[in-house]
Formats: C-alpha cells, structure tokens, sequence
C-alpha cells in the first residue's frame, strides 16, 4: 500500500517512505530572498491574501518577479521555502545568473 503526504516544506506530495530523505533535502534549501519596495503604482492582486496590490505600500519582489505584499510572503515563507506561483523555480539556477553578470 502506497501512502502519500505531504511536505510541510514545499508542498510536495511524496511517497511516506521517502519524507525522511525529502525533508532532509529540504530544509538544507536557502529561503528565497526578495527585494523590499514601496509600490509606485497599483499592481494587480496579492495572490496570498487576494487583495489589491496599491501604490505606497511595502512589498517584496522575488527573483521569479512575482509581487506580493511583504507581510504576506513573510508569513508564507514561515511555512514554505518557494514562490506561490512558481513552486518549481530554481534558486540555485538565479544565483548562478547572477554571479555570471
């Protein structure tokens, strides 16, 4: 019998069997850093919080460009190491471009 859980990490879905290894693997990633900004202009919607994004008010840009209000991918980050939108997104992978530059 397969039993599948889930990361509290990533998200993930894995096998029961492999969490341990996962888990491991996981919590040795770096948090994805951002950019803190004040907003010039109305931006859209947070899709953490699905309120507006509006100009004057503080947010985090991360390296995948999403925005998001910077209370509320501070509160995402306790609980997840990734972007929302952008789960796979390689941090390693920006790094990497920016040392090259």
């Amino acid at each position: 019998m397969l039993f599948v859980v889930k990361c509290p990490i990533c998200s993930k879905k894995l096998n029961r069997d492999d969490m341990q290894e996962h888990l491991a693997n996981c919590l040795s990633k770096p948090r994805l850093t951002y950019n803190e900004d004040r907003l010039q202009s109305d931006s859209g919607e947070c899709v953490i919080c699905f309120e507006e994004l509006v100009a004057g008010e503080v947010i985090a840009r991360l390296p995948c460009l999403c925005v998001y209000h910077k209370a509320c991918i501070d509160k995402w980050f306790e609980v997840n190491r990734v972007c929302p939108e952008h789960p796979d997104f390689k941090y390693e992978d920006y790094q990497e471009n920016l040392n090259m530059n």
